[in-house]
């Protein structure tokens, strides 16, 4: 289920900067809040890639 409030969307932006940082670090102008409302809060898929 997407997360769809959030408080949701905080905890598992926070999972995915543990899994993959460069999802946040090299995608500005992202911060953890604004990562978690724009790309994680109510979608139903994610990516992620490392370098």
């Amino acid at each position: 289920r997407p997360p769809t409030t959030l408080e949701e969307a905080r905890a598992l932006a926070a999972e995915h900067y543990a899994f993959c940082p460069d999802n946040i670090d090299q995608s500005p102008p992202y911060d953890l809040d604004a990562y978690a409302e724009k790309a994680v809060l109510n979608q139903e898929a994610w990516s992620f890639w490392w370098d």
